[in-house]
């Protein structure tokens, strides 16, 4: 079954989890210094909040999938959308361990699809030089994007999300 995912970035980690958590009833089920997360069943959504980005808002969309056979189906429906596809395979991001892929749409939303397979004890697994740069979202078209260890290309200089 897939849950559908919004990431946003926020400036206050502690007011936004107050107003999230009035707004959707429920406490986060993760929350660490710069992140929270919230896996709500109604409607089924993980909305997680980070204060890594470069400034507040929408860092991307996605949907979490329970298996690899519907990861496996949503990389052919992206791929057979006419986008490029950035396929990060195994790798770590979000203080969790998955396996992803990214499409970016026409107006330039990136788009991840990820199937979760344990939860980390830190942000991200990466180089220092590399989490320096990375960001979890492709902030370019997949074509011309260049993989990074973190959770995905970027083209600015903000950490991860």
């Amino acid at each position: 079954m897939k849950r559908f995912h919004v990431h946003l970035h926020v400036e206050d980690l502690a007011q936004s989890i107050r107003f999230y958590s009035q707004l959707f009833a429920a406490e986060p089920a993760r929350v660490e210094a710069d992140y929270a997360k919230w896996m709500l069943d109604d409607p089924r959504v993980n909305f997680a909040i980070s204060t890594r980005g470069t400034s507040p808002g929408l860092d991307h969309l996605g949907f979490q999938v329970d298996d690899a056979a519907e990861l496996s189906e949503l990389k052919a429906r992206a791929a057979s959308a006419d986008m490029a596809l950035l396929d990060e395979g195994a790798t770590t991001c979000c203080y969790a361990r998955s396996e992803k892929h990214w499409v970016t749409d026409p107006q330039g939303i990136a788009w991840e699809h990820f199937h979760t397979l344990g939860d980390i004890p830190m942000f991200n697994e990466s180089s220092p030089t590399a989490a320096a740069g990375a960001c979890c979202t492709p902030k370019e078209p997949a074509a011309t994007a260049s993989k990074t260890p973190c959770c995905g290309p970027a083209t600015s200089s903000s950490t991860c999300c």
